[in-house]
């Protein structure tokens, strides 16, 4: 009975528009914790719904007053999937292939479905993902809900690769989506983190599954983008590529790039796509070696990194794209943990940006494993770009520790490479850690006032929502 009225309680602030300010236990209502993979940003939710259905969806939104925050595999790292005081709709049992045309290479999948698991379905049928992140263990719902890319030339975000989804809305309506249906909800919904509905399911263009062989060139920092101009955007065999630039000087990128090749290359690795639950013991010792050990930085540089990328190299192409994220799961996140943030800036601005990212980076003596450089094409889909033009990505994979002022110094650099972002004209990711403050998240998107007004129309009561949109989408 005691429970209940609280419950009772929390349902009147809830429909009042004030649970959201007030924390749980002030209520002396029990919480949920939803964790991301760093461990940083754990947000106490009222409730966890797991649909299955669209209609559970449905139901689930009817039968609560408050605000939702919606999450697929928990990857983003700074409150995205959570948000306190509200229901948190764990979409990971929404995993169902609903049908695959294999003659018109198309796919339509419920959203909390992780790319590991279509590439089960694909993989027989001779076919692969078009676009998606470097690991496949991110639910494709929320790879549209962050307009995820990956190493694939030419194609940019997976936004591109999306030809509808099915959208349940603030009043339970459910929409189908697509650029000649619902156009508006569809580009909000796709890069909008959840704003205006929840993605339920999504359809795909697909692509061949290929055989790829490795290229690996280093390179000065000023040939880079001529090279990727001239010897990878410019090549119809790239499939995927990246570069990396190594600490501390960040100033010699080493080129990957995949090609196309035929079947008179033998494969190097026969497996047609990564084992699943597979030991990665030596990767994560190598990690701790390279980023705890004294001369690790330098043994990277000069030893680990050449000999990794040197030898022939050929694969199918689904292998590539199967990776398993936990090859970067380091021993333990108690004391410091490893996080990402990424910047997008014009190709006209690569070299500028490029050491001008170096040198903040080294005044403040970040513990950056690497900088992976990408390419996308400008966004022409999405109601909140990230790619305005053509773009060079610049991904940060750093360590940090995890108290308060680890948190609170992170904060300082990362503040100053988004400054130096939009003098670049160029912006910064959404998925990451809540540094920014709200006057640099409209610099970055302006195109946010656009995507409230919207918002404002199909979710007046601000029914969707999470900590980062409560911190830059306030209602």
């Amino acid at each position: 009975m005691a429970w209940r009225r609280r419950e009772l309680l929390a349902r009147a602030l809830a429909l009042a528009g004030l649970l959201g300010t007030l924390p749980l236990r002030a209520l002396g209502a029990p919480s949920v914790a939803v964790r991301n993979v760093t461990g940083l940003y754990t947000v106490e939710v009222a409730r966890v719904a797991t649909p299955r259905t669209t209609d559970d969806v449905v139901q689930a939104l009817a039968a609560w007053p408050g605000q939702v925050c919606i999450g697929g595999g928990r990857f983003s790292m700074g409150g995205q999937v959570g948000l306190v005081g509200g229901l948190h709709l764990d979409m990971r049992g929404m995993a169902e292939l609903l049908w695959l045309d294999v003659p018109g290479r198309q796919a339509r999948v419920q959203a909390g479905m992780r790319w590991r698991d279509l590439q089960d379905h694909l993989d027989p049928q001779g076919l692969a993902v078009k676009t998606m992140q470097s690991y496949a263990n991110f639910s494709i719902g929320g790879a549209v809900s962050v307009n995820a890319h990956g190493r694939y030339v030419g194609h940019g975000p997976v936004g591109h690769s999306v030809r509808a989804l099915q959208l349940v809305l603030a009043d339970g309506r459910v929409a189908e989506c697509s650029a000649a249906q619902n156009p508006a909800l569809f580009a909000a919904a796709i890069g909008g983190y959840g704003a205006v509905g929840v993605i339920t399911e999504v359809e795909l263009d697909l692509a061949d599954n290929v055989r790829i062989e490795r290229r690996y060139t280093p390179l000065a920092l000023t040939a880079y983008a001529e090279h990727f101009r001239d010897h990878v955007l410019a090549d119809p065999a790239a499939v995927l590529h990246n570069a990396d630039l190594l600490p501390p000087a960040f100033d010699r990128p080493h080129a990957v790039t995949w090609r196309r090749c035929g079947d008179d290359k033998p494969l190097t690795e026969t497996a047609r796509l990564v084992p699943r639950r597979q030991s990665y013991a030596k990767e994560r010792h190598m990690i701790r070696l390279l980023t705890e050990a004294p001369g690790g930085t330098a043994l990277r540089r000069s030893v680990v990194h050449p000999l990794l990328n040197r030898p022939a190299a050929v694969q199918w192409l689904n292998h590539e794209a199967s990776r398993d994220v936990a090859e970067l799961e380091p021993h333990s996140r108690a004391v410091s943990t490893y996080v990402l943030q990424e910047y997008f800036v014009p190709v006209r601005h690569f070299l500028g940006f490029a050491r001008a990212m170096a040198a903040e980076l080294q005044r403040a003596g970040a513990q950056v494993l690497n900088i992976s450089i990408r390419h996308s094409p400008a966004d022409r889909v999405s109601a909140l770009p990230w790619a305005r033009e053509e773009v060079f990505c610049f991904v940060l994979y750093y360590r940090q520790g995890t108290s308060a002022q680890a948190q609170a110094a992170v904060g300082v650099w990362t503040r100053a490479l988004i400054e130096l972002a939009l003098k670049h004209e160029g912006r910064y990711y959404l998925p990451y850690q809540l540094h920014a403050e709200p006057r640099q998240f409209n610099a970055a998107y302006p195109e946010a006032a656009s995507l409230r007004r919207l918002k404002a129309e199909v979710d007046p009561q601000g029914r969707f929502s999470n900590e980062m949109w409560r911190r830059y989408l306030p209602a």
